[in-house]
């Protein structure tokens, strides 16, 4: 009878780990095939953008990327101007709002605690979520006759007004503005990402620098803040992703100048701002197709950034975990 017991049991335990192995390699195919949607999405994206630019790459060549033309009556076709608009007022919204957000990142991780912490952090994220259509009517009724008020007149008062990327002439809405209001988009993005960084800074390690005799700020600046630099990068490439990409509120403050230009007091255009103004608009097969290459530029930009983010971040991994 005992015997009897035991084959039984031994009889279930074999069929219960059949049973596992088959649902681990159906769990596993179900995640492989989920991973599988990412790069589909990629090659979907990446593909249908190339075969529509094909009639513009094959007409303009290289040609398209160092052109500064655009003119769909003559059906010339150049990106220069979209390209330098979307650089320089991504870096230039870069500039501004990567220092605030990691001077917003410290604040909620080293000097703020309880309710106030969690207030901060509320708000933080409540920024974040704003659509990007608010941010460009609040620019528009707001913000721009304060920027062509105030700021423009104070950066010129400063030595910072013989700079050559700031002329002489200002327009109301113009590549300052864009940059601006770009920065205050990705403030939250870049301080919620660098926050999570700072958090997971071990107690220990401060604590090691306190108990050396170094003051907060020296804490901060010598040991919180290089530990988790890795995090705080990557979170400044997100943000610089999201000012590349950044649409509805650019195209409604940039002023849609298609010119090439480093004065940020001029208006400009960049890719995605072409894109929304003119894609319903595209009156030729021709200028349909300049316009799918430049949403290819735009893809490919992103692609790199990313790509040099990951490289920077797998160097600082390296060198920290040497």
């Amino acid at each position: 009878m005992s015997g009897t017991n035991d084959a039984e049991t031994t009889r279930t335990a074999l069929t219960t780990t059949d049973e596992g192995v088959a649902m681990d390699s159906a769990f596993r195919t179900l995640t492989l095939l989920a991973g599988l949607v990412i790069v589909g999405i990629i090659v979907v994206i990446l593909g249908s953008l190339l075969l529509r630019a094909m009639p513009s790459i094959e007409q303009f060549g290289v040609g398209f990327l160092t052109s500064a033309s655009w003119n769909s009556t003559k059906e010339q076709f150049g990106a220069l101007p979209f390209i330098s608009g979307t650089v320089l007022t991504s870096f230039m919204a870069l500039i501004l709002g990567a220092p605030v957000s990691i001077g917003i990142a410290v604040l909620l991780t080293q000097y703020t605690k309880g309710i106030v912490r969690e207030t901060f952090v509320f708000l933080v994220e409540l920024v974040a979520a704003i659509p990007s259509v608010i941010y460009g009517l609040w620019g528009l009724l707001f913000f721009a006759p304060i920027v062509d008020k105030y700021v423009i007149p104070a950066i010129n008062a400063t030595p910072l007004g013989v700079l050559p990327i700031f002329g002489q002439q200002s327009y109301s809405y113009n590549m300052l503005l864009a940059s601006l209001v770009l920065a205050l988009m990705i403030t939250p993005i870049i301080a919620s990402f660098s926050r999570e960084s700072l958090i997971r800074v071990p107690t220990d390690q401060r604590d090691a620098g306190i108990a050396l005799g170094l003051t907060r700020w020296e804490v901060i600046t010598g040991v919180v803040l290089p530990y988790a630099r890795t995090g705080i990068i990557s979170a400044i490439i997100l943000g610089l992703g999201r000012a590349i990409g950044e649409t509805m509120a650019v195209t409604m403050l940039i002023g849609n100048k298609y010119q090439v230009t480093a004065d940020f007091f001029s208006p400009g255009a960049t890719m995605s701002s072409l894109l929304a103004n003119e894609f319903n608009q595209s009156p030729s097969v021709l200028h349909n197709s300049a316009l799918f290459e430049v949403g290819l530029v735009l893809f490919l930009v992103a692609f790199v950034v990313n790509s040099f983010a990951r490289l920077a971040i797998t160097r600082l991994s390296h060198e920290g975990s040497s």
